[in-house]
């Protein structure tokens, strides 16, 4: 069953947040992952707010995991992790 990869970001430095970036979005494709929501326009309802909403679509949760877990998304991933405040999870959709 897909899956969506959703993460809430604060940004806390803009240049290396933008490496990740960069990285991150072949990394995913790789994986058979596509974006379906990129730090476009949000409600906050309930929670901590994050000013960066991303998600992503993938074919499985077992295919998001791979793909977090692979070398390519680990060395972008690097570039966020000193960049960014974030929570990262993987749902399955129900279809």
């Amino acid at each position: 069953m897909p899956a969506l990869w959703i993460a809430h970001v604060t940004v806390t430095d803009e240049d290396a947040y933008g490496k990740y970036a960069k990285l991150a979005g072949p990394a995913i494709a790789k994986h058979g992952g596509h974006f379906i929501a990129r730090g476009g326009r949000y409600v906050q309802l309930e929670g901590q707010e994050r000013a960066r909403n991303v998600v992503a679509r993938f074919p499985s949760v077992e295919a998001a995991v791979e793909c977090y877990n692979s070398t390519d998304y680990q060395q972008a991933l690097n570039h966020a992790r000193d960049a960014s405040e974030r929570e990262l999870m993987v749902v399955e959709i129900e279809e």
